[in-house]
């Protein structure tokens, strides 16, 4: 895969980014070749990058994925997913679309906070995180995911994820769930790929939990 400038380390581009990641994680981790082994080939999962993730990630926040799509679709269908559009709204108009008080508070902080989407994918991982969850309603799971999956950052974890802390627990056999704390500094063994490793956690979760009837 193409190197990028040190600054931001490599960068997933397409399904062969992941498959390198993926084989250099089994011959640093012999259990991920555990993992791999039932999941198969794992998923690309790259996303745009720009406001309208982040808008769709507060409006995701603590309801189901049925509720999230259907007010999602609301919001798309009235072209209420810019920024621009967002800052021409009130607060009562946004509620109207479904969102609760405080999504349409966030939503408000979002679209006023004034990013520079594009500078973001020339940015340090770390300052990219640091100006987003400068933001109010964007919290650093959320900014973790942005980096993974919209900016394709190779090496990014996500810690503070329920299900990526399960999973460490089932493949790692450990007594209990990792905290994030722990689990941050269990992943910095999987860097330059942490971002291929969350998704080969992931995906195990998945496996795991379907065995199980939950997923």
């Amino acid at each position: 895969m193409a190197e990028c400038p040190s600054r931001i380390g490599r960068i997933i581009r397409g399904e062969a980014c992941v498959a390198e990641g993926a084989a250099w994680l089994v011959t640093c981790e012999p259990r991920f070749a555990v993992a791999l082994a039932q999941t198969g080939p794992l998923p690309l999962r790259l996303r745009e990058d720009g406001f309208g993730q982040l808008f769709s990630a507060i409006v995701s926040q603590q309801v189901s994925v049925a509720s999230a799509r259907a007010i999602w679709a609301k919001l798309e269908g009235a072209g209420m997913v810019t920024a621009e559009a967002i800052r021409a709204t009130d607060h009562d108009g946004l509620r109207a679309f479904g969102l609760s008080r405080q999504k349409a508070t966030y939503a408000q902080a979002l679209a006023g906070a004034g990013i520079d989407f594009d500078g973001l994918r020339a940015m340090p991982t770390e300052e990219v995180i640091k100006t987003l969850v400068a933001v109010k309603g964007i919290g650093v799971w959320t900014a973790e995911i942005y980096v993974m999956f919209s900016l394709g950052r190779a090496d990014v974890f996500a810690p503070g994820d329920l299900a990526l802390q399960e999973a460490a627990r089932l493949l790692f056999d450990l007594p209990d769930r990792p905290k994030e704390k722990a689990l941050r500094q269990m992943a910095e063994a999987w860097s330059p790929w942490r971002s291929v490793a969350a998704r080969a956690l992931w995906a195990y979760y998945h496996v795991e939990k379907s065995r199980e009837g939950i997923a």
